[in-house]
């Protein structure tokens, strides 16, 4: 290796290390709102607690996401039993996984969850958000993939008004171009239709249609544009029914590509209020953007206030990397102080980004490396939670303890370990603790209480 090479590098080093950091890489960032890969996001509360669902990036899972918090910003992850690929599937459904859920609670006081599992819309229906979830139709999709072989059948999302009447809007385009919305009145079982599906595509739409009411107004916000590039963001149009006609609403688009605040594509949401207080909770592509390889598509969750008026008007959305949310915890709760060392596969995943506060930053782990965290003194150490890159893939984690940074003992090994965050219990007293992932693997945050 030339010695011209090494000061060539070494030059590079330093202008990265001098350049200013981007905006999404800092500390203590509330978007993404979730750590991990998701999309698609539905969110619901009941009895106290959040419930947020969302596909599982890249491009869908044989099961489902679930996150829980009680505060808003400590999410604990899982997987339903119902819906998986298995068991919502039909000869006509295609490859394609488990998808874009929508919860929403009836009239008759039972939840009801419409999900796309390939190109066809299922629904299951469950006593509470938290389930036990179950099909609620017999065993077949309630939307089949030939209702419209024109375009796809998927991204359902669910409405009920004022007085209890639900309506069911779905419908996407076919290789990104002709998406149609297609709506219908649902009779109080929230399974069987009342009346025939129609046709209400506005101007610019191809996917994620979300009803919201202002005041004798019906707002539809759907996205539009590419979700893998740069062009997805959110529209909305104006209707005096539930539907329509639709005539898109001025300032739209309102939530786009900002590259000059680091969000790229944002789209395919759900809005929520707290309050009188609306928010709009979206995927985004994680950074940085764009990725090589097959994880191109990859996900996150953000969340952000919204402004709609009582005429059906929508300001224009302000993406950010942290958000106030009226009912959420200002921040997430942080444990014990530590410092972070360790080796990365590279200059971008640093150590330091595990103890972050940021679920678009993430340590990645070199061959044969250990993440050491230093608690500057010999303190006591209950458990250690890890929120590792994937929730829903196994990995095997190990964690050692040291007095003084050389004689280790091993006091957890987890081969397998999933979810998030991953707790261990550890019951120890000490300086030092070392993590050891397999190679490769990514941690988003590393805490020890």
């Amino acid at each position: 290796m030339s010695k011209a090479f090494l000061l060539t590098v070494a030059a590079g080093l330093l202008a990265a290390a001098d350049a200013p950091a981007p905006r999404w890489d800092s500390q203590r960032a509330g978007n993404p709102l979730i750590p991990g890969y998701f999309a698609d996001p539905s969110i619901v509360r009941e009895g106290g607690k959040w419930y947020l669902y969302a596909t599982i990036d890249p491009w869908g899972d044989d099961r489902l996401g679930m996150w829980t918090s009680s505060n808003g910003r400590d999410w604990t992850f899982s997987t339903p039993a119902w819906p998986t690929k298995a068991a919502a599937t039909s000869p006509t459904s295609g490859d394609s996984k488990v998808w874009a859920p929508s919860v929403v609670k009836a009239a008759n006081g039972r939840w009801y969850m419409y999900v796309s599992v390939g190109s066809e819309v299922w629904v299951g229906s469950a006593p509470s958000p938290a389930g036990p979830w179950a099909d609620a139709n017999g065993g077949k999709p309630l939307i089949a993939k030939n209702f419209a072989p024109a375009y796809h059948m998927i991204d359902a999302e669910a409405f009920v008004d004022d007085d209890g009447t639900a309506y069911l809007y779905w419908g996407s385009g076919l290789n990104w171009t002709n998406g149609h919305c297609f709506v219908v009145k649902l009779k109080p079982d929230m399974v069987r239709f009342d009346g025939e599906p129609k046709d209400v595509t506005p101007a610019n739409y191809f996917e994620g249609p979300f009803l919201v009411k202002a005041g004798r107004h019906y707002v539809l916000t759907y996205s539009d544009g590419k979700t893998t590039e740069d062009t997805y963001k959110v529209r909305y149009a104006i209707g005096d029914t539930p539907f329509g006609p639709f005539r898109e609403g001025p300032d739209s688009p309102i939530l786009s590509t900002d590259k000059g605040r680091d969000v790229v594509s944002p789209g395919h949401h759900a809005i929520f209020r707290v309050g009188q207080q609306p928010y709009i909770l979206y995927h985004r592509q994680s950074l940085p953007w764009p990725r090589p390889g097959d994880d191109a598509t990859l996900r996150q969750i953000a969340v952000d206030p919204l402004a709609i008026h009582e005429d059906g008007t929508i300001a224009k959305v302000t993406p950010s990397h942290g958000s106030a949310v009226a009912g959420f915890a200002p921040r997430r709760t942080r444990g014990l102080p530590l410092s972070l060392t360790g080796a990365a596969a590279d200059a971008l995943h640093g150590p330091e980004r595990a103890g972050d506060d940021n679920y678009a930053t993430l340590w990645r782990a070199a061959p044969g490396a250990t993440l050491v965290a230093d608690l500057g003194s010999a303190r006591p150490v209950r458990q250690t939670q890890l929120r590792m890159e994937y929730a829903s893939r196994p990995y095997d984690v190990a964690i050692e303890a040291s007095a003084d940074g050389r004689r280790w003992r091993q006091v957890v090994s987890r081969p397998g370990a999933s979810g998030s965050p991953i707790v261990l219990p550890v019951n120890v007293t000490a300086r030092y603790l070392r993590l050891q992932v397999p190679a490769g693997a990514g941690v988003w945050e590393w805490q020890l209480f």
